[in-house]
């Protein structure tokens, strides 16, 4: 259950674009609605993206400006090993927005996307092993719906200083008008 790759082009439409590090090469956006299917019995839908990277004349070569689509599959692949040697804290695997990285064992995991023909390919993916650590994350940052949250005093919410005395001194303030009396003409 998988839709088309699709080639994305960037707001000025271009499909091919070129490396900011080397006037060489290029890259390809490519986007692809998937579904999967979890161990626990749970149906995702995701939307996956990759690069496809390359030389400037080979991307040019193949046509991908006047393509919508390409045949194959966007796959996920995980690991033990950095995938970038340069930067190996690039494509850590963290667990939602915790801020915790998902491990085997305390060894990190990787994850990356690429591009494949094989429309039959599979993932390669890894089951962490710190979820204790992920759920104390996640319990620290919800929202416990036990506790109402406080209601803020007018003076808090317009930043004044919310000590009583002010407050007070604000509410007791006498308002006089100015009344300015016009002299009564009559005319016959």
């Amino acid at each position: 259950m998988q839709s088309k790759v699709n080639i994305i082009a960037d707001d000025m439409g271009n499909v091919i674009r070129q490396s900011s590090t080397s006037s060489e090469y290029g890259y390809v956006r490519l986007q692809q609605d998937r579904v999967t299917f979890g161990n626990g019995g749970w149906v995702k839908k995701s939307n996956i993206s990759t690069l496809l990277h390359g030389k400037l004349e080979d991307l040019q070569s193949i046509g991908l400006e006047s393509m919508t689509t390409l045949p194959g599959k966007i796959i996920i692949k995980e690991q033990f090993e950095a995938f970038s040697t340069n930067d190996p804290d690039r494509d850590l695997k963290y667990a939602g927005d915790t801020g915790i990285i998902c491990c085997v064992d305390g060894e990190p995991i990787y994850r990356k996307t690429f591009f494949v023909a094989d429309a039959t390919a599979e993932d390669v993916l890894l089951a962490h092993n710190n979820g204790a650590a992920i759920k104390e994350a996640n319990a620290s940052t919800s929202f416990n719906l036990e506790k109402k949250p406080k209601k803020a005093t007018t003076a808090e919410a317009f930043g004044f200083d919310s000590s009583e005395e002010k407050v007070e001194e604000i509410v007791d303030e006498k308002v006089e008008e100015l009344v300015v009396e016009e002299e009564e003409t009559f005319e016959l």
